[in-house]
Protein backbone atom coordinates (compact mmCIF):
# COMPACT_ATOMS: atom_id res chain seq x y z
CA UNK A 1 0.00 0.00 0.00
CA UNK A 2 1.14 3.44 -1.08
CA UNK A 3 -0.05 6.78 0.15
CA UNK A 4 2.42 8.62 -1.38
CA UNK A 5 1.37 12.44 -2.49
CA UNK A 6 -1.70 12.12 -0.12
CA UNK A 7 -2.95 14.25 3.06
CA UNK A 8 -4.62 12.95 5.98
CA UNK A 9 -6.49 14.40 8.44
CA UNK A 10 -5.84 12.44 12.31
CA UNK A 11 -8.61 13.95 14.86
CA UNK A 12 -7.98 12.78 17.93
CA UNK A 13 -4.29 11.88 16.83
CA UNK A 14 -1.83 12.67 19.89
CA UNK A 15 -2.14 9.17 21.37
CA UNK A 16 -3.57 6.50 21.35
CA UNK A 17 -5.36 4.92 18.66
CA UNK A 18 -5.54 8.11 17.01
CA UNK A 19 -1.41 7.86 17.16
CA UNK A 20 -1.25 4.57 16.04
CA UNK A 21 -3.83 5.30 12.83
CA UNK A 22 -1.20 8.50 11.77
CA UNK A 23 1.59 6.53 12.70
CA UNK A 24 0.36 3.67 9.74
CA UNK A 25 -0.69 6.03 7.39
CA UNK A 26 3.15 7.83 7.99
CA UNK A 27 4.64 4.81 6.98
CA UNK A 28 2.66 4.26 4.19
CA UNK A 29 3.68 7.96 2.61
CA UNK A 30 1.07 10.68 3.85
CA UNK A 31 1.75 13.69 5.15
CA UNK A 32 -0.14 13.66 8.40
CA UNK A 33 -2.16 16.76 10.27
CA UNK A 34 -2.39 15.63 13.41
CA UNK A 35 -5.76 17.09 15.17
CA UNK A 36 -5.65 17.20 19.33
CA UNK A 37 -7.77 18.76 21.86
CA UNK A 38 -6.04 22.52 22.87
CA UNK A 39 -3.79 22.24 25.49
CA UNK A 40 -2.96 18.76 24.68
CA UNK A 41 0.40 17.44 26.82
CA UNK A 42 1.52 15.06 23.78
CA UNK A 43 0.52 17.14 20.53
CA UNK A 44 3.78 18.23 20.35
CA UNK A 45 5.87 14.33 20.98
CA UNK A 46 3.23 12.91 18.61
CA UNK A 47 4.05 15.03 16.02
CA UNK A 48 7.71 14.63 16.60
CA UNK A 49 7.03 10.71 16.21
CA UNK A 50 5.31 11.41 13.05
CA UNK A 51 7.72 13.40 11.45
CA UNK A 52 10.51 10.79 12.60
CA UNK A 53 8.91 8.05 10.18
CA UNK A 54 10.10 10.37 7.33
CA UNK A 55 6.83 12.52 6.17
CA UNK A 56 5.79 15.95 6.95
CA UNK A 57 3.30 16.60 9.34
CA UNK A 58 1.92 19.65 11.23
CA UNK A 59 -0.27 19.88 14.79
CA UNK A 60 -3.32 21.44 15.14
CA UNK A 61 -5.16 22.55 18.34
CA UNK A 62 -8.60 21.71 18.08
CA UNK A 63 -11.84 20.88 20.12
CA UNK A 64 -12.65 18.27 17.10
CA UNK A 65 -16.10 18.29 19.09
CA UNK A 66 -17.54 21.57 18.01
CA UNK A 67 -18.05 22.67 14.45
CA UNK A 68 -15.34 25.91 14.64
CA UNK A 69 -12.80 23.48 15.75
CA UNK A 70 -13.69 20.95 13.00
CA UNK A 71 -13.31 24.25 10.63
CA UNK A 72 -10.19 25.12 12.25
CA UNK A 73 -8.17 21.55 11.54
CA UNK A 74 -9.30 22.21 7.81
CA UNK A 75 -8.48 25.38 7.37
CA UNK A 76 -4.86 24.31 8.81
CA UNK A 77 -4.61 21.74 6.51
CA UNK A 78 -5.45 23.74 3.43
CA UNK A 79 -2.81 26.51 4.52
CA UNK A 80 -0.15 23.97 4.98
CA UNK A 81 -0.94 21.56 2.58
CA UNK A 82 -3.44 22.56 -0.07
CA UNK A 83 -5.54 19.70 0.22
CA UNK A 84 -6.47 17.24 1.97
CA UNK A 85 -7.30 13.38 0.60
CA UNK A 86 -7.95 11.45 3.64
CA UNK A 87 -9.76 11.78 7.70
CA UNK A 88 -9.56 9.29 10.47
CA UNK A 89 -11.82 10.76 12.83
CA UNK A 90 -10.54 9.17 16.41
CA UNK A 91 -12.05 11.49 18.90
CA UNK A 92 -14.78 10.56 22.07
CA UNK A 93 -14.38 10.11 25.35
CA UNK A 94 -17.12 7.73 27.65
CA UNK A 95 -18.33 7.97 31.21
CA UNK A 96 -19.43 4.55 32.71
CA UNK A 97 -22.23 4.77 35.11
CA UNK A 98 -25.26 2.68 35.46
CA UNK A 99 -28.31 3.77 32.93
CA UNK A 100 -30.11 4.42 36.21
CA UNK A 101 -28.01 6.79 37.85
CA UNK A 102 -26.57 8.54 34.25
CA UNK A 103 -26.75 12.16 34.20
CA UNK A 104 -28.35 13.75 31.39
CA UNK A 105 -25.58 16.48 30.54
CA UNK A 106 -22.70 13.51 30.44
CA UNK A 107 -25.26 11.38 27.83
CA UNK A 108 -25.53 14.65 25.94
CA UNK A 109 -21.91 15.37 26.05
CA UNK A 110 -20.99 11.93 24.61
CA UNK A 111 -23.45 12.15 21.98
CA UNK A 112 -22.19 15.84 21.35
CA UNK A 113 -18.34 14.59 20.98
CA UNK A 114 -18.59 11.23 19.35
CA UNK A 115 -22.35 12.08 16.93
CA UNK A 116 -22.00 15.33 16.00
CA UNK A 117 -18.11 15.91 16.13
CA UNK A 118 -17.40 13.37 13.31
CA UNK A 119 -20.56 14.93 11.27
CA UNK A 120 -19.08 18.36 11.57
CA UNK A 121 -15.41 17.42 10.53
CA UNK A 122 -16.64 14.90 7.84
CA UNK A 123 -19.04 17.09 6.24
CA UNK A 124 -16.60 19.91 5.85
CA UNK A 125 -13.94 17.26 4.10
CA UNK A 126 -16.55 16.42 2.15
CA UNK A 127 -17.56 19.51 1.36
CA UNK A 128 -13.97 20.48 0.02
CA UNK A 129 -13.54 17.05 -1.73
CA UNK A 130 -16.61 17.67 -3.78
CA UNK A 131 -15.78 20.83 -4.25
CA UNK A 132 -12.54 20.46 -5.75
CA UNK A 133 -13.77 17.39 -7.78
CA UNK A 134 -11.51 15.18 -5.72
CA UNK A 135 -12.03 11.25 -4.37
CA UNK A 136 -11.21 10.30 -0.99
CA UNK A 137 -11.54 8.80 1.81
CA UNK A 138 -13.55 8.67 5.71
CA UNK A 139 -12.52 6.89 8.27
CA UNK A 140 -14.98 6.46 11.41
CA UNK A 141 -13.40 4.70 14.21
CA UNK A 142 -16.54 3.48 16.66
CA UNK A 143 -16.28 0.37 18.61
CA UNK A 144 -17.70 -3.08 19.02
CA UNK A 145 -19.58 -1.58 21.84
CA UNK A 146 -22.24 -0.47 18.69
CA UNK A 147 -23.06 -3.71 18.65
CA UNK A 148 -22.49 -5.19 21.81
CA UNK A 149 -24.77 -3.92 24.71
CA UNK A 150 -22.09 -3.89 27.58
CA UNK A 151 -23.63 -2.10 30.95
CA UNK A 152 -22.26 1.04 32.41
CA UNK A 153 -22.06 1.83 28.33
CA UNK A 154 -25.10 3.05 27.18
CA UNK A 155 -24.15 6.67 26.16
CA UNK A 156 -21.33 5.62 24.28
CA UNK A 157 -22.67 2.77 22.81
CA UNK A 158 -25.78 4.83 21.17
CA UNK A 159 -23.17 7.58 20.31
CA UNK A 160 -20.77 4.83 18.15
CA UNK A 161 -24.12 3.15 16.61
CA UNK A 162 -25.60 6.17 15.25
CA UNK A 163 -21.71 6.95 13.69
CA UNK A 164 -22.08 3.47 12.22
CA UNK A 165 -25.55 4.93 10.57
CA UNK A 166 -24.82 8.32 9.31
CA UNK A 167 -21.16 6.34 8.21
CA UNK A 168 -23.85 4.48 5.89
CA UNK A 169 -26.37 6.99 4.69
CA UNK A 170 -23.28 9.06 4.00
CA UNK A 171 -21.58 6.67 2.15
CA UNK A 172 -25.20 6.38 -0.08
CA UNK A 173 -25.06 9.74 -0.95
CA UNK A 174 -21.77 10.00 -1.46
CA UNK A 175 -21.45 6.68 -4.27
CA UNK A 176 -21.68 9.38 -7.35
CA UNK A 177 -18.18 11.51 -5.93
CA UNK A 178 -16.51 8.43 -5.48
CA UNK A 179 -15.43 9.13 -1.98
CA UNK A 180 -15.56 5.87 0.55
CA UNK A 181 -16.91 6.45 3.47
CA UNK A 182 -16.17 3.46 6.38
CA UNK A 183 -16.15 2.29 10.02
CA UNK A 184 -13.96 0.36 12.03
CA UNK A 185 -15.01 -0.97 15.12
CA UNK A 186 -12.01 -1.44 17.48
CA UNK A 187 -12.17 -3.98 20.76
CA UNK A 188 -10.29 -3.85 23.40
CA UNK A 189 -7.37 -1.90 22.90
CA UNK A 190 -4.49 -0.99 24.80
CA UNK A 191 -4.29 2.83 25.25
CA UNK A 192 -3.54 5.31 28.14
CA UNK A 193 -7.75 5.87 28.53
CA UNK A 194 -8.03 1.77 29.17
CA UNK A 195 -5.30 2.27 31.49
CA UNK A 196 -7.35 5.38 33.35
CA UNK A 197 -9.82 2.72 34.14
CA UNK A 198 -7.61 -0.39 34.92
CA UNK A 199 -4.67 -1.30 36.34
CA UNK A 200 -1.75 -3.04 34.95
CA UNK A 201 -2.50 -6.27 36.98
CA UNK A 202 -6.60 -6.08 35.70
CA UNK A 203 -5.47 -5.46 32.19
CA UNK A 204 -2.88 -8.34 32.23
CA UNK A 205 -5.02 -11.23 33.65
CA UNK A 206 -8.36 -9.99 30.84
CA UNK A 207 -6.11 -10.20 28.16
CA UNK A 208 -4.96 -13.28 29.00
CA UNK A 209 -9.18 -14.16 28.42
CA UNK A 210 -9.57 -12.69 24.75
CA UNK A 211 -9.49 -14.99 21.78
CA UNK A 212 -6.06 -13.67 21.16
CA UNK A 213 -4.50 -13.88 24.27
CA UNK A 214 -3.73 -10.00 24.11
CA UNK A 215 -5.42 -6.86 23.95
CA UNK A 216 -5.37 -5.07 20.40
CA UNK A 217 -3.00 -2.72 20.43
CA UNK A 218 -3.35 1.19 18.22
CA UNK A 219 -1.50 -0.06 15.80
CA UNK A 220 -3.49 -2.97 14.78
CA UNK A 221 -6.13 -0.09 14.41
CA UNK A 222 -3.46 1.93 12.16
CA UNK A 223 -2.75 -0.84 10.00
CA UNK A 224 -6.50 -0.98 8.95
CA UNK A 225 -7.24 2.43 8.55
CA UNK A 226 -4.19 2.51 6.14
CA UNK A 227 -5.80 0.19 4.16
CA UNK A 228 -9.11 1.86 3.92
CA UNK A 229 -7.05 5.24 3.06
CA UNK A 230 -5.37 2.90 0.40
CA UNK A 231 -6.10 2.69 -3.40
CA UNK A 232 -6.36 -1.04 -2.25
CA UNK A 233 -9.33 -0.36 -0.85
CA UNK A 234 -11.07 1.97 -3.71
CA UNK A 235 -13.64 -0.56 -4.07
CA UNK A 236 -14.97 -0.74 -0.15
CA UNK A 237 -17.46 1.64 1.14
CA UNK A 238 -20.40 1.98 3.59
CA UNK A 239 -18.57 -0.91 5.36
CA UNK A 240 -17.74 -1.77 9.02
CA UNK A 241 -14.75 -3.39 9.95
CA UNK A 242 -14.30 -5.02 13.08
CA UNK A 243 -10.45 -4.91 14.48
CA UNK A 244 -11.19 -6.69 17.90
CA UNK A 245 -9.15 -10.22 17.82
CA UNK A 246 -12.39 -11.76 18.04
CA UNK A 247 -13.82 -9.80 21.29
CA UNK A 248 -17.08 -9.66 19.61
CA UNK A 249 -17.26 -13.15 19.26
CA UNK A 250 -15.64 -14.64 22.79
CA UNK A 251 -18.56 -16.01 24.36
CA UNK A 252 -18.76 -17.97 20.87
CA UNK A 253 -16.23 -21.11 22.09
CA UNK A 254 -16.71 -24.39 22.19
CA UNK A 255 -16.12 -24.94 26.34
CA UNK A 256 -14.42 -27.91 26.87
CA UNK A 257 -16.68 -30.98 29.02
CA UNK A 258 -14.67 -31.54 32.59
CA UNK A 259 -13.27 -34.59 32.77
CA UNK A 260 -14.45 -36.68 35.61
Amino acid sequence: MSLEGKVAIITGGARGIGLGCAKQLARAGASIVLSDRPGSEELASGVETIRNLGVSCVGVESDAFTREGSENTLQSALDEFGTVDCLVHVPAFNRRESFLNYKPEDFEAILDSALLGAFNMSQLVCQHLVENEKTGKIVFITSVLARIPNARCVAYSAAKAAVNTMMQTMAVELFEHHINVNSIEPGWIDTPGERHHYNDETMAEEAKKLPWGRLGLPEDVGHAAAYLCSREADYITGTILPVDGGYRLKHCRDIPEETA
